[in-house]
């Protein structure tokens, strides 16, 4: 995902080596020295690249996958979202978040932004040690009532700062019947230096709240916004938007599961907005990056009856990894194997049924990958996932313990 560094628009570099030093990229390129006492790891034949970002996402919602199916956004949010999110104990918290991220991690995700939404203290102290305990990288985007706002600063101090990997956003609704909150989550945001995270216009019904008209009025176009879906966007707003340098997250799988429509990603892209891509949490249903890249692809050339429309696939693996970062604003940490950065590295094996023979490796990233074929996962230089096994996890402990708490969960409902 540097051209500086290769052939082609994403710079790729064949026979390459890549030296990790101290969680960090030290340097990439052909037969490169090998320091004495260095790890080598073989992936002769294999595809090396920086790991997705995936922009938005409810890790919490692992706990009711494939619930609702029937349900548009609305009966979604209504039966199966608000039905369950508040009966969810500390422990069980944990139990679920460890399972999402798990599973992102396993399909070659190693930085995300979790939108959470309000939770007592004590369930946000577990939600953020289940992240941590993964090692994955994240931001943990905190929504609180007015009443509670107070945590926000709180848990950023208290639980996210310690941690070198995690990072903090502040969540919010924008709405012109809560602009008082939006407010006040925008003030928060600028106070603690972080990016305000919003729902933005995911149904076309919700035009009537008129979010971007609040954004607006609260001050908060810019860089340090991210719009979430942002699907019913009309042509100005489209501009306002590219004129500000806000950020979008485009959620493809989640938003025809729930027949909220198609980004007009083509219109973005032409204008330059920086954009990634997001998973949405249960409304995803699996942690499927290679999935979520085809359907970013598809849902356009199906709308638009053209197979050269945005995104190509060389401009979608951009948005699932140094777009995403760039999003988020951690392209100067993450994002592409360039020397000075954290050493997020994922590597990709086509020797698998799905994936071989050779016809064009990018391409088949994008239209052949599966999780499966992600063999081995490194985040700030750690492995999390070798051979194509997590490391030091026992993943039937952690699918009993789950499915123990949506036992608890269903007994209780």
């Amino acid at each position: 995902m540097d051209p500086a560094l290769g052939d082609g628009p994403l710079g790729t570099v064949e026979h390459a080596d890549v030296h990790m030093r101290g969680g960090a990229i030290a340097a990439v390129g052909r037969r490169l020295p090998v320091p004495p006492g260095t790890q080598v790891i073989d992936a002769t034949g294999q595809l090396v690249m920086p790991g997705f970002v995936d922009v938005h996402t409810h890790l919490w919602q692992s706990s009711m996958r494939g619930g609702c199916a029937d349900r548009d956004l609305f009966g979604w949010l209504a039966d199966c979202n608000r039905a369950t999110f508040s009966r969810i104990t500390p422990s069980d918290m944990y139990r679920f978040v460890r399972l999402g991220a798990l599973d992102s991690v396993q399909s070659g995700v190693t930085t995300l932004v979790d939108w959470v939404d309000a939770l007592p203290y004590d369930t946000t102290v577990q939600y953020v040690r289940a992240l941590a305990d993964t090692g994955v990288r994240f931001a943990y985007a905190m929504f609180q009532a007015e009443r509670e706002a107070a945590l926000i600063a709180r848990t950023k101090k208290e639980l996210l700062d310690p941690l070198p990997l995690a990072s903090a956003q502040v969540a919010t609704h924008a709405a012109r019947a809560i602009r008082g909150l939006n407010r006040l989550h925008w003030e928060i945001a600028r106070d603690l230096g972080v990016m305000l995270n919003s729902h933005v216009l995911e149904r076309s019904e919700q035009r009537a709240d008129d979010p971007v008209g609040t954004l607006t009025d609260i001050g908060a176009l810019g860089p340090q916004l991210l719009m979430n879906h942002a699907i019913h966007l009309t042509d100005d707003e489209i501009a306002a938007v590219a004129a500000h340098d806000v950020r979008v997250a485009h959620c493809p799988l989640s938003n025809m599961r729930l027949a909220s429509g198609i980004m007009r990603l083509p219109d973005l892209g032409r204008r330059g907005v920086k954009a990634g891509l997001g998973q949405d949490g249960g409304t995803n249903d699996t942690s499927d990056f290679f999935g979520l890249m085809k359907a970013a692809i598809g849902l356009q050339r199906a709308r638009a009856l053209e197979s050269s429309v945005f995104p190509q696939v060389h401009d979608v693996l951009r948005l699932a990894t140094l777009g995403g970062a760039e999003a988020i604003g951690m392209a100067d940490t993450v994002g592409s194997l360039s020397p000075g950065k954290r050493a997020d590295v994922i590597v990709i094996d086509p020797a698998a049924l799905n994936f071989a023979p050779r016809f064009d490796w990018i391409n088949q990233i994008v239209f052949n990958g599966r999780p499966e074929n992600v063999r081995a996962v490194f985040v700030d230089g750690r492995p999390l996932k070798l051979n194509g096994r997590l490391v030091d996890v026992d993943t039937d402990r952690v699918v009993r313990e789950a499915e123990s708490a949506a036992a608890r969960l269903r007994t209780a409902s």
